[in-house]
This record gives C-alpha cells, structure tokens and sequence, in this order.
C-alpha cells in the first residue's frame, strides 16, 4: 500500500519553501499537507506553513507530517495545529491508514 493509493494527488518536491507549499496547496485545493523533514529544521519550517495557511484563511487544510523530529518537539508542533507527526519507524500503512480516518475530501 502506498499514499497514491489514496486517490490524492501527491506533490513531491525537495527544498520548496513554506510560500510555495501553502501556494500550491491553496492553487490545488488540498484537503491536507504532508511534510516530511529530515533536515531538523522542522520547528521553522512546519510552523512557517501552518501560520501561512492562516494567512490565507486556508486553516481547514490539515497539516501533519513526520521525519527525524524529536519527541520533545512534537507537543510543541501539535500545540499550533499540526494534526500529527510521524517518527521513524511509522510504516506506510500506519500513514495510508491514519490519512484515511483523518483526511476528508472537501
């Protein structure tokens, strides 16, 4: 089981800045964003996006995501609205499973 068999329309792109992803999920009427970050800078970024969704009145557009983030980090990231946060080790699956109970279309 993989996300596209979600019937989503998956954006995969490296080293986009917070603008381009809240832009291109507006544009594209996303239903959720998925980040995963691996670089740590994680309480930048995640929290960047989030308030920019804000912004834009778009804070119906679930934001979760996952990567090397600490424990520690992932009430903070919860605290301003992330959905979720997947740590190493989280199986596609638990991911698929979790969009699916989680994310509705609008």
């Amino acid at each position: 089981m993989q996300l596209n068999d979600l019937q989503a329309m998956l954006l995969r792109r490296a080293l986009v800045t917070p603008e381009q992803i809240v832009e291109t999920a507006i544009q594209e009427d996303a239903d959720a964003v998925g980040l995963s970050i691996l670089s740590g800078a994680h309480m930048t970024l995640v929290p960047r996006v989030v308030e920019l969704l804000k912004e834009r009145d778009a804070s119906d557009i679930l934001v979760f995501g996952g990567g090397i983030i600490p424990d520690d980090d992932i009430p903070q990231l919860e605290g301003i609205g992330v959905a979720k946060i997947f740590t190493p080790g989280a199986t596609t699956h638990e991911i698929v499973d979790w969009v699916r109970q989680n994310v509705t279309p609008a």
